[in-house]
């Protein structure tokens, strides 16, 4: 069943969506995005291990959650990598996640039995529109096709790793612990990627190397502090939070990639932000 969100909670997922943009952008910046990824995903074994080792450990029960998420997460980078190999961040980043929210909160619906009130769909439904009219203008300029459909991909392994892990850490006796194991799983995926790209790993600078560690503490913080939110909120309202991220990336596409238009980021702002408040006055 849902719970009410607190600000504190609501304030902690805001600020997880600033840090989520900000390491999708350190991706998308990046010359070679599969190591980039792969060392993000080291990142987030760092964060792991140091959890494992200081917290309490979840109960078992909770494993086939772990071993699930971690093989969603697979298909998630994969689709991550193609559609930042072929397609610009302010293209990407807000169809994969414009149609998140509610596939969320209808996979919260049907697996964890989550009923949202009228407003609150309604709020997640402004959140969505406000994303998706921020990409409007950017399909409009031929993206690839194979970019696009990429980009629907992430959006549907976001909504599942997501349903999958706000279940799991509800049941796992320990927050921590729980977020500890999927991270430290995600050594496989780093494993995976400094065996089969090694030549190309040892020619990234020391700095970008630096980067991509950096932008996995950013990244397992981020979702460290989703995960939080969601053993103490709804799942679907978490979710609509978390989808701000679309603002601050466009705002750092704006400022960074030199990328617009300025204006129908600004209108896609206020829709999104009539949607948080939607939410934030009705959020069960």
């Amino acid at each position: 069943m849902p719970f009410p969100m607190s600000i504190s909670i609501g304030a902690i997922v805001i600020l997880a969506a600033f840090m989520h943009a900000l390491w999708n952008a350190m991706v998308k910046g990046a010359g070679d995005k599969t190591v980039m990824l792969g060392l993000i995903a080291l990142g987030h074994v760092l964060i792991g291990t140091v959890l494992v080792t200081i917290s309490t450990p979840p109960d078992i029960s909770v494993m086939p959650y772990v071993i699930a998420t971690t093989v969603i997460h697979w298909g998630y980078y994969y689709l991550l990598n193609v559609a930042y190999r072929l397609g610009d961040l302010s293209v990407v980043y807000p169809i994969a996640r414009g149609l998140t929210p509610v596939l969320i909160a209808i996979g919260a619906l049907i697996w964890v039995g989550e009923v949202l009130s009228f407003e609150a769909w309604a709020g997640l439904g402004l959140v969505s529109v406000g994303i998706m009219v921020l990409a409007a203008g950017i399909l409009a300029k031929n993206a690839p096709m194979t970019a696009i459909l990429a980009a629907l991909g992430v959006a549907l392994t976001i909504a599942a790793y997501s349903v999958v892990d706000g279940i799991g850490v509800r049941i796992s006796g320990s927050i921590p612990g729980y977020i500890g194991w999927i991270f430290l799983a995600e050594g496989f995926v780093a494993t995976f990627v400094f065996l089969k790209f090694w030549p190309r790993v040892k020619a990234t600078s020391p700095g970008n190397i630096r980067l991509g560690i950096v932008g996995g503490l950013i990244s397992g913080g981020a979702y460290g502090l989703v995960l939080y939110a969601k053993a103490h909120a709804a799942l679907g309202i978490v979710s609509a939070l978390r989808e701000t991220s679309v603002i601050f990336a466009a705002i750092i596409g704006v400022l960074w990639f030199g990328e617009g238009p300025v204006r129908r980021r600004i209108f896609s702002a206020v829709i999104v932000l009539a949607g948080v408040v939607l939410i934030g006055l009705n959020p069960v």
